[in-house]
Protein backbone atom coordinates (compact mmCIF):
# COMPACT_ATOMS: atom_id res chain seq x y z
CA UNK A 1 0.00 0.00 0.00
CA UNK A 2 1.47 3.19 -0.96
CA UNK A 3 0.61 6.39 1.20
CA UNK A 4 -0.15 9.51 -0.47
CA UNK A 5 2.21 12.11 2.21
CA UNK A 6 1.02 15.17 0.48
CA UNK A 7 -2.36 14.49 2.15
CA UNK A 8 -0.95 14.55 5.40
CA UNK A 9 1.04 17.38 4.90
CA UNK A 10 -2.15 19.55 3.94
CA UNK A 11 -3.67 18.30 6.98
CA UNK A 12 -3.98 21.45 9.75
CA UNK A 13 -4.20 20.77 13.33
CA UNK A 14 -2.44 21.51 16.92
CA UNK A 15 1.10 20.93 17.40
CA UNK A 16 2.19 19.59 20.68
CA UNK A 17 3.21 23.08 22.00
CA UNK A 18 0.40 25.18 21.08
CA UNK A 19 -1.72 22.15 22.94
CA UNK A 20 1.01 22.29 26.04
CA UNK A 21 0.28 25.69 26.19
CA UNK A 22 -4.14 25.74 26.52
CA UNK A 23 -3.83 23.50 28.80
CA UNK A 24 -1.61 25.68 30.76
CA UNK A 25 -4.02 28.45 30.15
CA UNK A 26 -6.53 26.31 31.58
CA UNK A 27 -4.86 25.38 34.57
CA UNK A 28 -4.30 28.84 35.69
CA UNK A 29 -7.71 29.94 34.86
CA UNK A 30 -8.56 26.84 37.32
CA UNK A 31 -6.41 27.69 39.88
CA UNK A 32 -7.57 31.83 39.91
CA UNK A 33 -11.51 30.19 39.91
CA UNK A 34 -10.21 27.96 42.61
CA UNK A 35 -9.02 30.73 45.26
CA UNK A 36 -12.38 32.97 44.26
CA UNK A 37 -14.72 30.15 44.97
CA UNK A 38 -12.87 29.67 48.19
CA UNK A 39 -13.20 32.93 49.38
CA UNK A 40 -16.79 33.55 48.28
CA UNK A 41 -17.57 30.04 50.19
CA UNK A 42 -15.55 31.38 53.42
CA UNK A 43 -17.99 35.66 53.07
CA UNK A 44 -21.18 32.88 52.71
CA UNK A 45 -20.45 31.20 56.03
CA UNK A 46 -19.70 34.32 57.78
CA UNK A 47 -22.53 35.89 56.62
CA UNK A 48 -24.78 33.38 57.64
CA UNK A 49 -22.89 32.58 60.78
CA UNK A 50 -23.86 36.07 62.05
CA UNK A 51 -27.30 36.02 60.40
CA UNK A 52 -27.59 32.96 62.74
CA UNK A 53 -26.54 34.83 65.64
CA UNK A 54 -29.04 37.15 65.35
CA UNK A 55 -32.33 34.87 64.65
CA UNK A 56 -30.95 32.91 68.10
CA UNK A 57 -31.05 36.58 69.81
CA UNK A 58 -34.55 36.82 68.57
CA UNK A 59 -35.61 33.58 69.60
CA UNK A 60 -34.06 33.71 73.34
CA UNK A 61 -36.08 36.79 73.25
CA UNK A 62 -39.28 34.89 72.82
CA UNK A 63 -38.61 32.02 74.85
CA UNK A 64 -37.98 34.54 77.98
CA UNK A 65 -41.04 36.36 77.38
CA UNK A 66 -42.77 33.30 78.06
CA UNK A 67 -41.07 32.05 80.26
CA UNK A 68 -40.31 33.87 83.37
CA UNK A 69 -37.24 35.18 82.42
CA UNK A 70 -35.22 32.38 81.56
CA UNK A 71 -33.39 31.65 78.65
CA UNK A 72 -33.08 28.09 76.33
CA UNK A 73 -30.71 25.40 75.02
CA UNK A 74 -30.64 24.61 71.40
CA UNK A 75 -32.24 21.83 72.25
CA UNK A 76 -35.00 23.63 73.81
CA UNK A 77 -35.01 26.70 71.16
CA UNK A 78 -35.19 23.66 68.10
CA UNK A 79 -38.61 22.21 69.45
CA UNK A 80 -40.04 25.38 70.89
CA UNK A 81 -39.09 28.53 68.94
CA UNK A 82 -38.68 26.95 65.24
CA UNK A 83 -34.73 26.76 65.24
CA UNK A 84 -33.69 24.56 62.31
CA UNK A 85 -32.89 20.64 63.18
CA UNK A 86 -29.30 21.12 62.42
CA UNK A 87 -28.86 23.19 66.17
CA UNK A 88 -29.85 20.09 68.03
CA UNK A 89 -26.95 19.02 70.35
CA UNK A 90 -24.79 20.70 72.55
CA UNK A 91 -22.09 21.94 69.85
CA UNK A 92 -23.87 21.93 66.80
CA UNK A 93 -21.57 22.91 63.41
CA UNK A 94 -24.02 24.64 60.71
CA UNK A 95 -22.36 25.85 57.42
CA UNK A 96 -18.42 25.50 58.77
CA UNK A 97 -18.83 26.81 62.00
CA UNK A 98 -19.16 25.49 65.29
CA UNK A 99 -21.90 26.95 67.80
CA UNK A 100 -21.68 27.10 71.41
CA UNK A 101 -24.41 28.13 73.89
CA UNK A 102 -24.08 28.97 77.70
CA UNK A 103 -26.89 29.09 79.52
CA UNK A 104 -27.45 30.50 83.64
CA UNK A 105 -30.66 29.84 85.14
CA UNK A 106 -31.58 33.63 87.59
CA UNK A 107 -30.55 33.31 91.04
CA UNK A 108 -31.91 36.44 93.59
CA UNK A 109 -28.72 38.35 92.71
CA UNK A 110 -28.65 38.21 89.38
CA UNK A 111 -31.43 37.45 86.35
CA UNK A 112 -30.83 34.75 83.85
CA UNK A 113 -28.06 34.86 81.55
CA UNK A 114 -27.25 33.21 78.22
CA UNK A 115 -24.23 33.89 75.60
CA UNK A 116 -23.12 32.54 72.25
CA UNK A 117 -20.62 31.87 70.29
CA UNK A 118 -19.65 30.86 66.81
CA UNK A 119 -16.01 29.95 66.13
CA UNK A 120 -14.89 28.86 62.30
CA UNK A 121 -14.72 24.87 62.29
CA UNK A 122 -11.52 25.65 59.89
CA UNK A 123 -9.87 28.97 61.00
CA UNK A 124 -6.98 28.91 58.47
CA UNK A 125 -5.92 27.44 55.24
CA UNK A 126 -6.71 26.75 51.71
CA UNK A 127 -9.61 24.76 53.39
CA UNK A 128 -10.37 27.79 55.93
CA UNK A 129 -14.43 27.86 56.55
CA UNK A 130 -14.61 31.52 58.07
CA UNK A 131 -12.24 33.60 59.29
CA UNK A 132 -14.34 35.58 61.85
CA UNK A 133 -15.18 34.77 65.37
CA UNK A 134 -18.52 35.86 66.32
CA UNK A 135 -20.12 36.17 69.98
CA UNK A 136 -23.51 37.70 71.52
CA UNK A 137 -24.88 37.35 74.41
CA UNK A 138 -28.26 38.32 76.77
CA UNK A 139 -26.78 41.61 78.08
CA UNK A 140 -25.90 43.05 74.61
CA UNK A 141 -27.70 44.22 72.12
CA UNK A 142 -25.70 43.28 68.81
CA UNK A 143 -23.01 40.68 67.43
CA UNK A 144 -19.45 41.04 68.15
CA UNK A 145 -16.89 39.85 65.78
CA UNK A 146 -13.04 39.28 66.09
CA UNK A 147 -10.85 38.65 63.35
CA UNK A 148 -7.78 36.96 65.42
CA UNK A 149 -9.68 34.71 67.76
CA UNK A 150 -12.35 33.96 69.87
CA UNK A 151 -15.05 36.93 70.05
CA UNK A 152 -16.38 38.40 73.29
CA UNK A 153 -18.16 41.30 74.98
CA UNK A 154 -15.39 43.49 74.67
CA UNK A 155 -15.03 42.44 70.97
CA UNK A 156 -16.00 45.30 68.12
CA UNK A 157 -19.53 45.19 67.38
CA UNK A 158 -20.33 44.51 63.60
Amino acid sequence: MLVDTKKFRRQKGFNLIELMIVIAIIGILIGVGAIAWGAMIKAGNEASAAQTLDRIRTFQAQYASRNKGRFATFQQLVTVSGLDEQFAGDRPVVNGYIFTMSVEEPTDARPAFYSVTAEPQVPTGVSATGNRYFYTDSTLGSIKANDSGPANAESPSI
